[in-house]
């Protein structure tokens, strides 16, 4: 459904500060100006939060051709004078209120989702069954907040027969907004837990504020095992409780779990037979999930005959798995790869594009894409948006696979646009005459629908490389840098540390994912390290930690800004500036000495650094610094506070001399949790970004970035008195088998890791190392795992076995853990 920019205005009660044109037709919401897409039918809603104010991007989206604009304060406007203005109290609310208008149109039944975990997945099974029976339409992945869903509700139109929608909260009072827009008839409530459970004061408190999503439904399915939530649903008198249970008191009762293999038998009684399906997953939230799906399809009547059995079982055997992620790899040839092959609507689609131009470092981009077989649009319409995005994100090759997907190819979309398309009926025909040569330095998507086995393509294009890969969770840096935030003043600055490769994680990538998100600074320890991210496309501020003459020439060059700590490094600067044609007011960072007693001026050569930089107008300081020798520990707190007074007259002095304002900045990961008092004008984040909080006061809020997996490369059975490994260090005092992992110490596992010291992961069991860690290979106890498997996963560390356990069982620090990890490691980026 269209609508005009006059109707939109008068359903969100605006008013119009400037008007362009009142007829203009508005087919899409756009919220986030960094997922711009096309202009035409666009209105961009200027969302305010205590951090941010989407007003700062109206110019940056003025240019790219938007034209209406919702805000909720004063704009000069006469700086755009092709553009519609209205005003709103809060714009937040307006677009909720756009939302529950346009839910209004459609008379339609829906799902209403909700619970601690497993919303998206049920939602997305859901689809998967009932898409042949229904024009469906969801939420986006997972579009489950106070923004999420009204934009998952605007992509309802006339030919949709079934919504369904999650919703999730974090505090109370949220839900109450959320469900006029949802107005579901069918609710589903698929757990409770301890996931995002700060705003609210119990457990009870939680399920009845996630229960208001219910208000208007007429029937709700849930699990009757959890009694907290069954306790508060039984009260609904007027509504059909719909419970499934493993006891015998329930809708859908006497449910068993039978696992065969891979596969899991779920039987249960229903209206006094016994019914059954099969899925082909065999952990207890698959299993969870697919009953609360199969209690649904009961619910909706699906299953009245014995036909059911028949016509049903095929589709919960073929559920195939949500991966709902993006994966950013190594590449033939020097290229990059973002797989996201599972499958193929215009949502994930744009969602894939706006990942693929963030962390894209090459000027060639390439799109592997299939049939979009998701879609209410016609051919034409469908294709034609296609086309627009691709031509936005300057794509520069489409190679397009399936039967209908020819239609972007044989119509003029691309006119007067240069690109390379190449066509294939579907990837079999593709791969018979794939030519990796044909990709160089390039970033490559794949996007495509789970039929079209793109799987097969991904594994052509990939580097085959070393097998131990350290996947790197993108969505939980976004978690981690918004919990720092959120304990910040709006005005505070952030700089982030990417030295040393970012912790191990990928200087490059990590880097780009925090320019999308818009922190302020970054800081690396060397001036290569700067370069690197400079030819990888970063614009932010860069301060360098370490700077070297012999790097001064490339540093000023590549506009990196050099910390300065004594009067030694400020005259070899003072000299290059002096030889070169150094610009006026060249930013530097003066580093303080307040009781680190590493690196740093000392508070009383203030007033000699200050009349030194008086005779030298060329340099600016950007920024002065110190940093907290103790910030983690309360026993230090006396100490803190002593270096903050320090730091705080250094700077009182040498900007009443200089006359000058710079940024000011003590406090490190650990400080901000502990000394909010200290924050000043911007504070650096480290270790904390990478889910480690040395000071424990965040750590509960904080997700674990990264995992570390190895594979079984063999598995052996061992005699009694035989010995394993280099210097027979390890034997058999009982009849053992043993597993050799694919890692060692070139990998970056510590060599006295090996004899019991540390346990990997297995099958969900612990396994213990066996003699000494070779430089390739290590060796673990299996005997307990029966069930282990040449080729099975074996993780050193993820979010489970967390990295300061493994570095307290090592003996080290998290820091040192991080940084070991040897650049043979394949890195595999994930984004949800």
């Amino acid at each position: 459904m269209i609508y005009s920019i006059q109707q939109i205005a008068e359903v969100i009660n605006g008013n119009f500060l400037n008007i362009y044109t009142y007829h203009a037709d508005i087919q899409d919401l756009l919220y986030d100006s960094r997922q711009f897409n096309k202009s035409d039918n666009v209105v961009f809603f200027a969302l305010t939060s205590t951090r941010n104010d989407g007003t700062k991007y109206i110019s940056e989206l003025y240019d790219k051709g938007i034209r209406h604009f919702i805000v909720q304060s004063d704009v000069t406007f006469a700086n755009y004078p092709n553009a519609n203005f209205v005003k709103v109290a809060n714009t937040t609310f307006a677009l909720q209120t756009l939302a529950k208008f346009h839910r209004k149109q459609f008379n339609l039944p829906t799902i209403g989702i909700t619970g601690s975990n497993g919303k998206t997945i049920v939602k997305e099974w859901l689809y998967q069954i009932l898409n042949t029976d229904y024009q469906v339409v969801r939420s986006p992945k997972s579009y489950n907040s106070q923004i999420g869903v009204p934009v998952s509700v605007w992509q309802i139109n006339e030919t949709h027969d079934l919504a369904i929608f999650e919703a999730g909260i974090s505090k109370r009072g949220k839900m109450s907004m959320i469900e006029p827009l949802i107005q579901c008839n069918i609710g589903i409530f698929t757990n409770i837990g301890d996931a995002h459970s700060e705003g609210f004061t119990s457990i009870e408190e939680k399920v009845k504020e996630k229960s208001l999503l219910f208000k208007n439904a007429h029937a709700i399915v849930y699990c009757k095992d959890y009694g907290v939530i069954h306790n508060h649903l039984k009260i609904f008198k007027n509504k059909e409780l719909f419970t499934w249970s493993r006891g015998e008191e329930a809708t859908l009762s006497n449910v068993k779990i039978e696992k065969k293999g891979q596969r899991t038998l779920i039987s249960a009684h229903y209206r006094e037979r016994s019914i059954d399906i099969t899925i082909p997953f065999i952990d207890d939230a698959s299993i969870e999930n697919a009953i609360n799906c199969w209690a649904v399809l009961l619910f909706l009547r699906i299953q009245r005959t014995k036909k059911f059995q028949k016509r049903i079982q095929p589709k919960f055997l073929n559920l195939s798995g949500v991966t709902m992620r993006l994966e950013l790899k190594a590449a033939v040839n020097n290229s990059t790869l973002i797989n996201d092959s599972y499958s193929a609507d215009l949502n994930a689609l744009a969602i894939a594009l706006n990942f693929l131009e963030q962390q894209s470092t090459h000027q060639k981009r390439t799109v592997i894409l299939s049939d979009i077989l998701q879609s209410t649009l016609s051919k034409e319409q469908l294709y034609n948006q296609i086309a627009q995005m691709l031509i936005q994100k300057n794509i520069s090759k489409l190679i397009a696979i399936g039967d209908d997907i020819i239609d972007l190819v044989d119509n003029s979309y691309f006119d007067n646009y240069p690109i390379t398309i190449e066509y294939a009926a579907n990837a079999t025909q593709y791969l018979e005459t794939f030519d990796a040569a044909s990709f160089q330095n390039e970033t490559i998507l794949i996007k495509g629908a789970r039929t079209f086995q793109f799987e097969k393509i991904a594994y052509r294009l990939e580097q085959k490389i070393h097998q131990t890969t350290l996947e790197v969770h993108l969505n939980a840096f976004v978690n981690n840098l918004n919990v720092y935030r959120n304990l910040l003043k709006p005005e505070t600055k952030i700089m982030v540390m990417v030295k040393a490769a970012a912790y191990g994680h990928g200087a490059n990538e990590v880097a780009k994912l925090l320019e999308f998100h818009r922190v302020d600074y970054l800081a690396v320890a060397y001036t290569d390290e700067g370069l690197e991210l400079r030819n990888s496309g970063i614009e932010l501020p860069i301060l360098v930690l370490n700077p070297e003459p012999a790097s001064f020439e490339a540093m000023v060059r590549h506009q990196l800004e050099p910390e300065i700590y004594n009067f030694k490094i400020l005259h070899q600067f003072l000299h290059f500036t002096e030889q070169t044609n150094l610009s006026d007011n060249y930013p530097i960072h003066i580093k303080v000495d307040t009781g680190m007693h590493r690196l740093g001026f000392e508070p009383d050569e203030v007033e000699g650094l200050a009349n030194l930089l008086l005779q030298h107008p060329k340099l600016k300081i950007k920024s002065i610094f110190s940093h907290l020798s103790g910030s983690d520990a309360s026993e230090f707190d006396e100490f803190s506070t002593l270096q903050f007074s320090r730091f705080q007259a250094f700077c009182t002095k040498i900007t009443s001399i200089l006359n000058i304002k710079p940024i000011r900045h003590i406090l490190n990961s650990n400080g901000i949790s502990r000394f909010l008092g200290f924050q000043m004008d911007m504070v650096r984040l480290g270790v904390g970004l990478y889910g480690i909080d040395g000071s424990k006061t965040l750590q509960g809020q904080l997700q674990c970035v990264s995992a570390l997996k190895a594979t079984i490369s063999q598995i052996k059975n061992i005699a009694v008195n035989e010995t394993i490994g280099y210097n027979r260090s390890g034997k058999a005092e009982k009849p053992m088998r043993i597993a050799t992992i694919s890692i060692g110490y070139a990998d970056g596992l510590m060599r006295h890791a090996g004899n019991g010291k540390i346990n990997f992961r297995i099958k969900g069991k612990n396994a213990p190392t066996v003699g000494n860690v070779c430089m390739d290979m290590t060796m673990v106890d299996i005997t307990h795992i029966p069930e282990a498997q040449e080729g099975d996963p074996v993780i050193v560390f993820d979010e489970q076995k967390s990295i300061p356990e493994l570095a307290k069982q090592l003996g080290t620090i998290s820091y040192e853990v991080f940084t070991s990890i040897s650049s043979r490691v394949k890195r595999i980026y994930i984004q949800e």
